[in-house]
């Protein structure tokens, strides 16, 4: 079993403004500390640093704390890369002229290293030093978030690695399939897990034409992981192409096909996750 690898399991009670964490002995079950951090990118940093010193160890976590963290630093990255292009727009001609047009990539570099010049004027020293600290917090936000996927990956490897085999499954979203099945038993059926995720079918016909929808509640979280999944195998996977092809050809629309594929996908992947967990037992 899983256990028998590790020292330490540490446990997260989630909530809107807080979390509660607990580091337990992972061969005992005993609880060694716990403590209550704010559910924002302070408290989550917190939440790293209170596990490193009291599991210092082989550990686990909950994942649900780190897709919390990941998501935050996401958030972070993605606002703050609009602000510096708005930014842009409204800076002075000859610095707009310099940056206009580059891909994110070389944009952020290039922002992170503005510095001031006794030529510029106040106007164009108050830019650059906005644009250097927009570009700067997304190069943080950016090395956060890649921290904090490494750390996901690991622990997906060590919980479900067959997850990782699957077309267009990578490490988040089989983290968040991971939270939402939690362990054997918790999700009775597969079913079940459809109905979880939002994508059982639900009855819709209307007179004389009979037709199915999906469900508008659940895990939306989940529900966006196998909307992932769809969006790639429908580029890059051949089986499902062909099979949206055959359902179109048989008077499907292409949205019935893909709630279809979503029915089937959630059913593997609780079947999935359900043998992994019987070969850990």
């Amino acid at each position: 079993m899983l256990a028998d690898e590790l020292d330490y399991v540490v446990g997260v009670e989630t909530h809107r403004d807080e979390h509660v964490l607990a580091v337990v002995v992972a061969p005992t079950g005993t609880i060694v500390a716990q403590r209550s951090v704010r559910a924002n990118a302070r408290g989550y940093a917190q939440a790293l640093r209170f596990a490193q010193e009291h599991a210092d160890g082989a550990r686990v976590w909950a994942v649900r704390l780190l897709l919390l963290a990941r998501r935050s630093a996401v958030d972070v990255r993605r606002e703050a890369l609009v602000q510096l292009r708005s930014v842009i727009v409204t800076c002075p001609d000859s610095l707009r002229e310099q940056l206009r047009g580059l891909p994110a990539g070389r944009l952020i570099q290039r922002c992170s290293r503005l510095r001031r010049s006794p030529s510029c004027t106040p106007d164009e020293l108050a830019t650059r030093l906005v644009l250097r600290s927009l570009a700067r917090r997304v190069e943080a936000a950016t090395a956060e978030a890649a921290e904090l996927e490494r750390e996901i990956l690991g622990h997906v490897r060590a919980l479900a690695p067959q997850l990782l085999a699957e077309p267009g499954v990578g490490p988040i979203v089989a983290a968040q399939l991971i939270v939402a099945w939690s362990h054997q038993g918790r999700v009775r059926s597969e079913a079940a897990f459809a109905r979880l995720a939002g994508v059982a079918p639900i009855p819709a016909s209307s007179g004389k034409t009979i037709r199915h929808r999906l469900s508008r509640g659940g895990d939306r979280q989940l529900n966006r992981a196998l909307h992932t999944v769809i969006l790639h195998r429908r580029q890059h996977d051949s089986p499902t192409k062909d099979y949206i092809a055959r359902r179109v050809a048989e008077g499907k629309t292409t949205r019935d096909a893909v709630r279809l594929l979503k029915r089937y996908l959630a059913r593997h992947l609780y079947r999935v996750l359900d043998n992994q967990a019987a070969l850990m037992t």
